[in-house]
């Protein structure tokens, strides 16, 4: 019985084949089909529609939002009827984090996702899995050294190989202080950073770079439960790629990130949720047409990308695993919601720039409320439902873990 629903047993007798399509959020299931599962709707994220409202409402649903501000979560949970508090409370159905996790009835104290999600972290537990099983099953990140501590070793690599190479702060987001350097001596040692060999042949749509953000949904470290958004959002950089060396420092160029680009004078939005093809973010999903269309096989790419997930949360488990059983008194009730940063290089490998915990839900143009609306409305359908999301479509997909 999904935790959020209240008074079952008074529920599951008052409900008939009426009252079950009076209200558009509730899915029932069960043998009996008398088990209420709540369903979220994308809509809900832009208008109010009293059907979908009166769900909440007449369950006396509530949520809380701390540490952060998101509009969009806000937005669709306030539009199915849930009613915001600023206290804690033993009624509450569901609370978003903005800093550690965002948890299913309980917060959670130390979920620990930063072995995941800093970059320096992330590193060192695929280097430990590629120890373990092999260096070619686990060749997912490009070769990477952490400094100060490995500069010795950095060094002697960069005496066999020039570069160029980038470097990227151990736990910074949104581009910040990342360039590229073609010697040693041109990087700052102010603080713990990550050097790592720069990919120069990156896969190039209009002679353009760009990256892949993809979202995660885990619900279990224990076991292990991985759910891929189907969709995604490709972000371009706004000057065509060369791959000399002399425009080294271009950061236009070179790096894809929205927070970078958007500040360039040659950055292009599109206004037309229906157009996913133009401007400087497509969807995952107009990529991947276009890459069919240019005889690539799109169907080997996005397995070779969901191995690329599980392979990266799997480098992290024991250490999750471990605090979720310390802090956690019941398994299912925290999710945690990733974003995943994916390069495609020009033979069709996927490598994994980083992951992102608490990824952003900001709607600067429409294509961005269509993709992140629906993954919110999807992922929220999914874990209050979770006992019984076969009967919910969803575009939330379960890995599978060889």
């Amino acid at each position: 019985m999904p935790a959020v629903i209240r008074d079952s047993k008074e529920d599951s007798e008052s409900s008939s084949e009426d009252e079950q399509e009076d209200h558009t959020c509730i899915a029932w299931s069960g043998l009996s089909k008398s088990i209420p599962v709540l369903l979220f709707f994308p809509e809900a994220a832009v208008s109010k529609d009293g059907n979908i409202c009166s769900t909440g409402e007449r369950y006396n649903m509530a949520f809380k939002i701390v540490r952060t501000e998101s509009r969009l979560v806000r937005g669709i949970l306030a539009n199915h009827g849930f009613h915001e508090v600023m206290f804690s409370t033993k009624s509450l159905s569901e609370l978003w984090s903005g800093v550690l996790e965002h948890f299913k009835l309980e917060a959670l104290l130390n979920f620990r996702s930063y072995e995941l999600t800093r970059k320096d972290r992330l590193y060192k537990n695929i280097q430990r899995m590629q120890q373990t099983h092999g260096f070619k099953n686990f060749h997912i990140v490009p070769q990477t050294f952490v400094l100060p501590s490995e500069y010795q070793e950095f060094c002697n690599c960069f005496a066999k190989d020039k570069g160029p190479w980038i470097i990227k702060p151990v736990a910074s987001s949104r581009g910040r202080g990342i360039y590229l350097v073609s010697n040693p001596n041109q990087i700052s040692m102010d603080e713990n950073i990550l050097v790592s060999r720069y990919i120069n042949n990156p896969l190039l749509i209009d002679e353009f770079k760009f990256d892949v953000r993809l979202y995660v949904l885990v619900t279990s470290y224990d076991p292990v439960l991985i759910y891929v958004y189907e969709e995604g959002l490709a972000r371009f950089a706004t000057v065509k790629y060369d791959r000399t060396s002399k425009n080294i420092k271009n950061t236009f160029m070179h790096l894809t990130n929205y927070s970078v680009n958007k500040k360039s004078s040659d950055y292009v939005s599109c206004d037309d949720p229906e157009v996913e093809d133009y401007g400087n973010k497509w969807s995952m999903s107009a990529v991947l047409r276009y890459l069919k269309q240019e005889g690539k096989d799109t169907t080997l790419l996005m397995r070779q990308v969901e191995d690329l997930i599980i392979k990266a949360v799997l480098s992290a488990e024991l250490q999750i695993a471990t605090a979720c059983t310390m802090f956690v008194p019941h398994k299912t009730n925290c999710f945690e919601l990733y974003g995943f940063d994916v390069l495609i290089d020009s033979n069709l490998k996927p490598w994994l720039l980083e992951v992102n915990l608490s990824p952003s839900l900001a709607c600067d143009a429409p294509l961005d409320l269509k993709v992140k609306a629906s993954m919110i409305a999807d992922m929220f359908s999914l874990v209050v439902g979770l006992t019984c999301n076969q009967h919910v479509s969803s575009r939330w997909r379960q890995s599978s873990i060889v």
